[in-house]
């Protein structure tokens, strides 16, 4: 059963998360080292995508080895902390490919109000079960209720055909130097 998570079960979900996105190609080009991924990538999710705790927009199994992060309609990431986290936490010779690719993301994002994917992920032990899926069901259908589209950047290029499976078509490709690609996709309102 999924269910949504305010600001106090932050910490459980971030950590869910993270094991989802532990061998994602992008984060992990960010973050190599285990320990700093693990101490940092927490933060930059919530720093992204935490405005969703505040807007009841953090979805997770009962669990926590499931979850999404949504930022509603004209909700957006808190781009000065992220900035300034990366700034400290990301090896200096990424800065420019980074936030070439931050400033490519900010070029495929709808004008139109939507909905924004920051972060879905299950933990590896429990993937193939039918969480990822379920987590997108029950999302879409807030989304589809609000009469809203949907926009996603996907960091893993596995994902695809899930996302797509749910309405999501690809919208270009963000490439930035020695960075793995992004893939931003959108979901017309339904």
């Amino acid at each position: 059963m999924l269910r949504t998570s305010n600001r106090s079960e932050a910490e459980n979900l971030l950590s869910g998360l993270a094991l989802g996105f532990s061998a994602d190609p992008f984060m992990r080009w960010l973050y190599p080292e285990p320990d700093e991924f693990l101490t940092h990538f927490p933060r930059v999710m919530d720093f992204f995508g935490g405005r969703a705790f505040e807007h009841g927009s953090a979805f997770r199994n009962g669990d926590f080895t499931a979850g999404a992060l949504w930022l509603p309609p004209s909700i957006h990431p808190d781009e000065e902390r992220l900035v300034a986290c990366f700034e400290q936490t990301v090896a200096p010779e990424k800065h420019d490919a980074l936030f070439e690719t931050f400033g490519q993301m900010d070029n495929y994002h709808p004008d139109e109000d939507c909905w924004h994917l920051a972060f879905i992920a299950v933990d590896p032990f429990r993937q193939g079960k039918g969480l990822g899926s379920a987590l997108l069901e029950c999302c879409l259908k807030r989304c589809d209720e609000d009469g809203r589209p949907a926009y996603l950047e996907s960091t893993n290029p596995t994902n695809l055909s899930l996302y797509k499976r749910y309405g999501f078509q690809e919208m270009g490709l963000i490439k930035a130097d020695q960075a793995p690609p992004l893939f931003p996709m959108f979901r017309a309102a339904q």
